[in-house]
């Protein structure tokens, strides 16, 4: 199991250790900014942070080992817009789709024969891939100027994002990406090529001709079971979905209760029967079920669910855990949840139970296990 794990907040960074048989704040760092995004490399021990700066835009740092040597790297940035292309304007909102970075929104490390090479996505929908640890990024213009693209639109954000990069670890050139709201797209060839693979999503909020458009779907977020790469599970805006087949078709996963709603799924990285979410009542309202947290679970690929609150607010709480708000470790066992209210949990028993670390910190953006 993994005794570190770190957090990205709307007021800061934070590492979190497990010592003497508890788990503790050890380290802040970027307190007062923004981190939507972090991530720990598996390959080296480093880690990344990227941070918004709001009008300022956005900057990424690198640590060596997460604690210490923070060091300014290059951040993602659009080439300038051709005259002889046209302006996007996002369906939704009715507002044109700039050529510029927003935010960060994901960050994932390629395959361990690819010392670094890094996947980012980005507010507004835009992939870029660096060879180089993050000292130079490349806009995958193959996804960017698919003509697809005109019908991605914003979410929760003003503009279209790619909040979820799966590589596949059987071979890295395979990465999947989830795009709210632009579906899931896979490319096999490390991004000279790509195709739509939201088959079977549905999209209730579209009109009835519309709702299976895989070009309008919006996952909430992607993830991909380590053991058994074939299969991915999607908390999508409307409901809950899985692939068996590497996201070449998507079955719902129907009658969920409490809710089928939320932003966050972790599956088990040794069983892709084994997954996660945290249940909420959608659009207006954005709480949880019965003002109550809990964590639905599933060990039999979504053919019942079991409520998990043991240790968790139950009466008269109103966190809402974001799409990069839960994780698992390489056990399966532990697991970690921040909420927009800023309490934090750890369970180590696969969810049976969870243990409060702190409920008072700032809005916590992102969870993830060194």
């Amino acid at each position: 199991m993994s005794d570190q794990f770190y957090i990205g907040t709307r007021k800061g960074f934070f590492r979190v250790e497990k010592s003497a048989g508890r788990w503790a704040i050890a380290g802040a760092e970027f307190l007062g900014d923004q981190v939507p995004m972090l991530l720990p490399d598996r390959r080296d021990g480093s880690v990344y942070a990227a941070l918004h700066h709001g009008h300022f835009g956005g900057k990424l740092h690198h640590s060596p080992d997460g604690k210490s040597g923070w060091k300014e790297i290059a951040v993602p940035a659009y080439p300038p817009k051709p005259d002889d292309v046209p302006d996007i304007v996002d369906e939704f909102r009715k507002i044109t789709v700039p050529w510029s970075l927003e935010m960060v929104w994901a960050l994932e490390a390629g395959g361990f024969d690819q010392p670094g090479e890094l996947w980012c996505g980005t507010i507004p929908g835009g992939l870029f891939r660096s060879a180089d640890g993050g000292g130079s990024w490349e806009l995958i213009r193959s996804l960017w100027d698919r003509p697809e693209r005109a019908k991605w639109a914003g979410g929760g954000y003003d503009f279209p994002g790619i909040h979820s990069i799966c590589v596949d670890p059987r071979d890295p050139a395979k990465v999947k990406v989830g795009i709210s709201c632009g579906g899931v797209w896979a490319t096999g060839d490390r991004g000279e090529s790509w195709h739509r693979q939201a088959d079977g999503m549905r999209a209730e909020y579209m009109p009835p001709e519309m709702a299976f458009d895989p070009d309008v779907q919006d996952p909430h977020r992607l993830v991909q079971c380590a053991a058994a790469p074939e299969s991915f599970w999607v908390q999508h805006h409307n409901g809950i979905f899985k692939s068996t087949d590497g996201c070449a078709s998507w079955a719902e996963i129907e009658d969920v209760r409490p809710s089928g709603f939320g932003f966050a799924v972790a599956v088990h990285p040794g069983d892709p029967q084994t997954a996660w979410f945290v249940p909420g009542i959608k659009d207006e309202m954005r709480i949880p079920a019965d003002a109550r947290v809990i964590v639905n679970r599933t060990r039999d690929g979504g053919a019942s669910f079991e409520p998990l609150g043991r240790g968790l607010p139950q009466d008269h709480a109103y966190d809402i855990v974001f799409r990069h708000g839960l994780d698992v470790d390489a056990s399966g066992e532990r697991l970690a949840m921040g909420s927009s209210t800023g309490s934090l949990w750890v369970s180590e028993d696969g969810g049976d139970s969870w243990e409060t670390i702190n409920v008072h910190l700032p809005p916590i953006y992102c969870v993830r296990f060194a």
